[in-house]
């Protein structure tokens, strides 16, 4: 009877062992759901923003040991005398600017500061090209021609079995997917509480069946084309994103502070907007982007991916802006400009003939409105006049 009762006691004890953890591990999907369904309230975004550490899993990637690429002070710089009206309208929290090389202004808001690494969203997207350009060079993916599914058994049958990594870096993929983040049953939306609740990423990709058009007939911007392209970078290499831009990218461009990316439940990395750096590290990216890939003295991606991935080569609306391989290429561009550009105003905006690189973080919750992406335009284009002068 003794020795039925200890086997009973330690039953029972396993078996609250197991509950505790349970609850443990509910809790905390709980703790993101609540997160993901207030991450852009008004009283919580600027904050949220700087902190999506605290309610998401996440990964470090180690800045490593190379110098911090110097941002040297210049001439302080007079900007336009709207920019003042645009910071506070647009909720902008931090304004790096920057003139051959050179930090010509700098400035944070609402409460942010140098240190805080920022959510970029969809700025993550050309961090994620840059890799493909490195990965071309080295001969792991040889062919942008080549079929999604070539790389990613995966996904044969779905919305993805006819299209080229190509169209998929052109926004092109054709798939069926709603980005309406203010419908709470949009495909976007869902894919955040995928991540929120610890699911996979790449499960989520394989369940889009339908599709809208031929692959590669038109450009139709699709977040989840993004994380595509990382199933098909981890598949030619054999190892996780992660590590791969530690290497390739983050080591070599010497950043002043470690970023990191969001994941999702299996620890794969939120390649379509889960990028997180400092505004300064957003710069030295544009900087890189400026000098045709190379920073620090050192060739980082190759000079003629950079050419051609920031060239507007999809197939978009007649005078809409125009898209390359993950960057935007603005409605009447000069040679050479380009942007990185995420929800709720994230840019790195480049104009290679003036040397002017501008990185903005932004916590704006009226980005989708009539006239806004384009009004932010007009006044990147405005500092840039100003400081050509």
């Amino acid at each position: 009877m003794r020795s039925f009762l200890k086997w009973a006691l330690r039953v029972v004890l396993v078996l609250a062992a197991v509950a505790i953890v349970a609850g443990i591990w509910k809790r905390e999907q709980i703790m993101r759901l609540m997160a993901v369904n207030s991450l852009f309230t008004e009283e919580k975004i600027v904050n949220n923003f700087s902190n999506m550490n605290s309610a998401f899993l996440w990964a470090e990637m180690d800045r490593g040991d190379a110098p911090v690429t110097p941002l040297p002070k210049g001439e302080p710089a007079t900007l336009p005398a709207e920019t003042a009206q645009w910071i506070e309208e647009r909720n902008v929290t931090a304004l790096v600017v920057l003139k051959d090389g050179q930090i010509v202004s700098e400035n944070y808001y609402l409460g942010t500061k140098p240190e805080d690494r920022r959510i970029s969203w969809s700025v993550a997207k050309s961090f994620l090209s840059a890799l493909f350009g490195i990965a071309e060079a080295e001969g792991k993916i040889p062919d942008m021609d080549a079929l999604v599914t070539n790389y990613v058994p995966q996904l044969k049958d779905t919305g993805y079995a006819d299209a080229t990594i190509k169209n998929v870096l052109q926004m092109s993929s054709g798939v069926t997917f709603d980005e309406d983040y203010l419908d709470y049953d949009s495909d976007i939306n869902r894919m955040g509480r995928v991540l929120a609740l610890g699911g996979t990423m790449d499960d989520f990709a394989a369940s889009i069946k339908d599709k809208d058009r031929p692959a590669g007939e038109a450009m139709e911007y699709t977040s989840i084309d993004t994380h595509v392209l990382g199933m098909v970078l981890r598949a030619a290499t054999g190892r996780s994103v992660v590590e791969l831009m530690q290497e390739k990218l983050i080591a070599p461009m010497g950043l002043e502070a470690s970023p990191y990316y969001l994941t999702d439940g299996v620890g794969v990395a939120f390649v379509l907007g889960g990028l997180n750096l400092t505004t300064r590290d957003y710069a030295r990216m544009g900087l890189m982007f400026l000098q045709d890939g190379a920073l620090g003295g050192t060739q980082i991606v190759p000079a003629d991916w950079v050419r051609q991935s920031t060239a507007p080569s999809a197939k978009t609306a007649p005078g809409k802006i125009g898209y390359g391989y993950q960057w935007w290429i603005p409605t009447g561009s000069v040679e050479g400009e380009f942007q990185a550009q995420g929800i709720y105003g994230q840019y790195v905006y480049i104009n290679r003939e003036a040397g002017i690189v501008i990185a903005v973080n932004s916590a704006d919750r009226k980005f989708r409105e009539a006239g806004v992406s384009d009004g932010n335009i007009a006044m990147f284009r405005a500092i840039t006049q100003e400081l050509s002068q």
